[in-house]
């Protein structure tokens, strides 16, 4: 009587584990044991085995760059679930390998000094394997640097006394900040001051250009480079030009705004 074929299923509905049958006399029952496939010292008799199968063991991870393994479910029956987490967090399941990215410069407090008068960069992030190869270098001379650590800079005593200068009025400054540009478009006047023109720049920010306008006194308008053309037609704009009555005519010979009080009267009656 060889239990392992007339008990159904001895060592469960797995297939992790196989069945031998030490004494098949019917005298002696129960005596079957079950030894798991994965660790065959994992045994028991009359019953099934309690197997594992830790994918972690040997670490399937990338040493290299100092990966470890964790198997959520030690199950025999769930594989591919273990998960090769990096030093700084990233993480991969099964085969997808985590590639582990390490920013010194981001994950060292303050790698260059509390300053700011240098710059951080890391040569290889690719790899937790490599650290302490970020390399600091001064903003005021790039030809000093230092590796895992701050570099020696000579402005290091005097941090924040950088000067910011308007290019447009270079007498407009600031220390340690940007400063408050202007640029006035209408200085100086662009328009045709011959028509007596008048400018106006209603935005005077550096980035704004080509928005002043150009005025004239009869109040026509142009914006930008399209300079107004004023016309004054003096018959028009003067009241009663000519007098109140109805025997002269008046002409404007020049409309010019920069031509006044150059109108004509003609009697209609001798002309």
């Amino acid at each position: 009587v060889d239990e392992c074929v007339t008990v159904m299923n001895p060592c469960g509905t797995g297939m992790d584990q196989t069945c031998n049958d030490p004494n098949t006399a019917s005298s002696s029952p129960n005596d079957y044991v079950c030894t798991c496939n994965v660790d065959m010292s994992v045994t028991k008799t009359n019953g099934p085995a309690t197997c594992t199968n830790d994918e972690c063991s040997p670490n399937p991870c990338d040493t290299s760059q100092m990966q470890t393994c964790n198997d959520p479910n030690s199950s025999p029956s769930s594989t591919g679930d273990y998960v090769c987490s990096c030093p700084n967090g990233v993480t991969a399941t099964g085969a997808s390998v985590a590639t582990c990215i390490v920013d010194e410069c981001v994950t060292v407090m303050n790698p260059c000094g509390t300053g700011m008068d240098q710059t951080c960069n890391d040569p290889n992030t690719a790899s937790a394997s490599s650290p302490n190869d970020y390399v600091c270098t001064c903003n005021a001379d790039m030809s000093v640097t230092k590796t895992n650590g701050p570099a020696t800079c000579t402005n290091s005593n005097s941090p924040n006394d950088f000067v910011c200068t308007c290019t447009a009025d270079m007498s407009v400054t600031k220390i340690n900040g940007a400063a408050t540009c202007t640029k006035d478009e209408c200085s100086p006047n662009p328009c045709d001051t011959s028509q007596m023109q008048t400018c106006n720049d209603p935005n005077p920010s550096p980035s704004s250009t080509g928005d002043y306008v150009c005025s004239c006194p009869n109040g026509v308008t142009a914006t930008g480079a399209a300079v107004a053309t004023c016309v004054v037609d003096e018959c028009v704009t003067v009241m009663n030009p000519c007098g109140t009555g109805m025997d002269q005519t008046c002409n404007d010979p020049n409309t010019a705004s920069s031509s006044p009080n150059d109108f004509v009267c003609t009697c209609t009656a001798d002309m």
